[in-house]
């Protein structure tokens, strides 16, 4: 009985290792699967992360295209609001539009500088306003620049922008009126705002670069010529004073010392003389 309880025990010991050790096979396979499947994961996304990153670039250059293009589509169109709408084809609109340009513009335009005219929005008791497109960029230029003529009247033009260029530049207002409260000059660029920042010092720098025309060129070398001959002369009359009183300093030094050999000389003369004298007195006395 006692060898059957051993043999059991012995059976469950087993049992107990080999399922330890199935449980430890089970974790360690688990998590080499988790771990390559993680992996897999990883590497797949990355490779989405980056066909996503490509397909974001590709989306912003064709938008940046778009938005080209419908610039460039628009570049040469001029908006008019106010018109009266009586037309009843567009051989009429094309008529008033030319009659309207020949009334208030001093410019000479007839149905070949036009290459469209359409109302734009839906129709209402007001006029609907003309969206022109010119056959020419220096047609649309010609008109913009005398849209002044339209102050004192209910018309009025504008460029054509798209409408995400439109709500960027209403965004845009409340920045100017803050940079023109700062004393700042602000203008809107068709959607950008540049800003002319107020300098007190601009009209010193102005001055400054400015050529005096109160001197000419030639005159200015003139001038440098005669300060440099004047200049050059003060040298040379420096030099010769100061040449002649260092001879003046000299010839005083002299006056007024004795050297040695011219004091050697007097005193040999005065010793001849005497010796003269001597003999004189001698031959007389004989």
């Amino acid at each position: 009985m006692e060898e059957v309880m051993a043999a059991l025990r012995k059976i469950q010991n087993d049992l107990d290792e080999q399922k330890t050790t199935i449980t430890k096979n089970a974790d360690e396979i688990t998590e080499k699967v988790t771990r390559n499947i993680n992996k897999i994961l990883d590497q797949k996304l990355k490779t989405l992360e980056k066909n996503q990153e490509k397909l974001d670039k590709k989306i912003e250059n064709q938008e940046q295209r778009l938005n080209q293009l419908e610039r460039q589509a628009r570049q040469r169109n001029v908006v008019f609001f106010g018109i009266e709408e009586n037309e009843r084809s567009y051989s009429h609109l094309e008529n008033n539009l030319i009659d309207f340009l020949e009334k208030y513009f001093s410019l000479n335009i007839n149905c070949h500088d036009l290459e469209a005219a359409r109302r734009i929005g839906k129709k209402t008791d007001k006029p609907r306003p003309i969206a022109v497109t010119f056959a020419t960029l220096g047609s649309k230029i010609k008109v913009m620049q005398e849209k002044k003529a339209l102050n004192d009247t209910d018309y009025y033009l504008k460029d054509d922008y798209p409408y995400h260029v439109l709500e960027k530049r209403k965004m845009l207002q409340e920045q100017v009126k803050i940079e023109q409260e700062k004393g700042n000059k602000a203008i809107i660029k068709y959607d950008k705002l540049v800003v002319l920042k107020h300098n007190k010092t601009d009209a010193d720098h102005t001055d400054n670069r400015k050529r005096y025309l109160s001197i000419s060129p030639q005159h200015e070398k003139i001038a440098k010529k005669n300060t440099s001959s004047t200049s050059t002369q003060a040298a040379k009359k420096n030099k010769t004073v100061q040449s002649h009183t260092t001879l003046q300093r000299s010839s005083s030094i002299s006056e007024g010392v004795i050297k040695p050999g011219m004091l050697n000389f007097l005193v040999n003369k005065k010793d001849l003389q005497s010796d003269e004298e001597k003999n004189k007195r001698n031959n007389n006395n004989k």
